[in-house]
C-alpha cells in the first residue's frame, strides 16, 4: 500500500524527480527531503520505533542489552535517498566520537554520508546489507539496521530526539 502511494506521486511528479534520478552526487537525505516532492509524514507509527532516538541527520539508535545501541537510518532517509545499492560501514572495533562520520550509503539517486548518533566503539556490524543493501530500504527499523555499538557516554541520550520530536523535525524542514 505505501509502495503505491509512492509510486504514483513520483510518477506524478516525474518531470521534477527525472532530473535527480540521472545526477551522480553526494546528496544528503536532509537536501533531498527539502524537495517538494518528497514531503510526507514521518511513517514510524508501527511503533516499532517506541524505544527509538534519532539525530538531527536522521540516523537512529536503539538501545539495547543494556549498553549496546543498534544504529540505522529513518524511513525518511531511506526514502530520502531511494534504492539503496552500496552500504560503506566501519570495522568491528571502530571507536566513533558522537557525530563522527561512520560509514555511507549509496543509491541510484545519491550517497550519504552516516554519523554516528553517540560516542563508543563499533562491536558489530549489519553482514547482509553486504549482498543486500535494499534490505534498508524494505526494513530500515529492523532488517536493514547498520551496526550495533557500545554507549560509552549515556548522556548523550538526552540531545537525542524522540519519536514525536523527530517527526516535528521532519515537518519542519518540509515546510
Amino acid at each position: 500500500m505505501a509502495a503505491c502511494a509512492l509510486l504514483r506521486r513520483l510518477s506524478s511528479n516525474f518531470s521534477i524527480v527525472s532530473p535527480l534520478l540521472s545526477r551522480s552526487t553526494r546528496t544528503s537525505p536532509l537536501r533531498l527531503a527539502s524537495n517538494a516532492y518528497l514531503r510526507r509524514s514521518l511513517a514510524t507509527s508501527c511503533r516499532l520505533s517506541a524505544a527509538l532516538k534519532f539525530t538531527d541527520k536522521h540516523e537512529w539508535i536503539r538501545i539495547e542489552e543494556g549498553d549496546i545501541g543498534t544504529v540505522g537510518i529513518s524511513e525518511f532517509a531511506q526514502e530520502a535517498l531511494g534504492d539503496v545499492v552500496y552500504c560503506g560501514l566501519p570495522d568491528v572495533g571502530t571507536q566513533l566520537v558522537q557525530q563522527d562520520e561512520f560509514g555511507a550509503l549509496e543509491s541510484v539517486k545519491a550517497a550519504s554520508e552516516l554519523y554516528s548518533p553517540l560516542t563508543g566503539e563499533v562491536v558489530e556490524v549489519n553482514t547482509l546489507l553486504t549482498d543486500n543493501p535494499g534490505l534498508v530500504n524494505k526494513s530500515c527499523y529492523k532488517d536493514g539496521w547498520l551496526m550495533k555499538m557500545t554507549i560509552a557516554n549515556p548522556a548523550e541520550l538526552e540531545a537525542l530526539m524522540d519519536e514525536a520530536s523527530y517527526e516535528r523535525y521532519i515537518r519542519s524542514i518540509e515546510d
